[in-house]
């Protein structure tokens, strides 16, 4: 039989820690995002009252929701990845 090999010696180390931090990241990444909805997602009700309510017509909601300040501060600049190096080898002005 193998010797027992406590739980920290044989999980925590150091070539562990990139995937605790990938693993972490992806669920802090799922976690806001179900935050989010649950939160303030017009689309969402949770309430048995509201779901009542039906198909609401919150146009100007929903734009809110949409336009996050992520999307708003990406919606203001060119669509490349690095706009400078393109336009020096695409000899754009």
């Amino acid at each position: 039989m193998a010797a027992k090999v406590p739980f920290s010696k044989r999980w925590i180390k150091p070539e562990i820690y990139p995937l605790f931090l990938a693993i972490g990241t992806a669920l802090g990444i799922c976690g806001y995002a179900m935050a989010r909805n649950l939160a303030i997602n017009p689309d969402v009700r949770i309430s048995k009252e509201d779901r009542a309510a039906g198909v609401l017509e919150n146009y100007k909601e929903g734009e809110a929701y949409k336009m996050h300040g992520l999307r708003a501060f990406v919606g203001k600049h060119e669509p490349q990845i690095m706009p400078g190096v393109n336009n020096y080898f695409s000899g754009a002005k």
